[in-house]
């Protein structure tokens, strides 16, 4: 009979151990894309920004139909989904980057980089790319 209690014992570490992994791998799968999601929501609305300047005249505070001068107000920068930067602004387009605060999966189970997007912004559509 103690070897039969043994062996149960051992079967219910053995279970709890790989319930408490999966737990964690879930949870980890459901914040890495809670946080896409975010950042992915935060370029949008930064887009319907620089679209908004491009659109109204200088005489208003606007770009007058140019994107280059359209900055990423200070407050939007850094937030708690991730930080923010222009990656590069011409007359006619404008590219906003956009990074996490949760790290991609690389292969198996190692963390690698922060995931990244970046957004091309032209007078009348929106591109989203995925860098990691």
């Amino acid at each position: 009979m103690g070897k039969q209690q043994l062996h149960l014992l051992v079967l219910g570490a053995i279970l709890v151990f790989f319930s408490i992994a999966v737990g964690i791998a879930s949870f980890s799968s459901n914040s890495l894309e809670s946080n896409r999601d975010a950042v992915i929501m935060d370029l949008n609305n930064l887009s319907m920004m620089a679209r908004g300047f491009y659109k109204k005249s200088d005489s208003l505070g606007g770009g007058g139909n140019v994107f280059s001068d359209f900055e990423i107000p200070e407050r939007l920068r850094t937030n708690d989904n991730g930080n923010y930067r222009i990656i590069s602004a011409s007359s006619q387009m404008i590219v906003i980057q956009g990074t996490g605060i949760e790290k991609a999966a690389g292969s198996g189970c190692t963390q690698s980089d922060f995931i990244q997007y970046n957004i091309i912004v032209d007078p009348s559509e929106n591109q989203l790319i995925k860098i990691r």
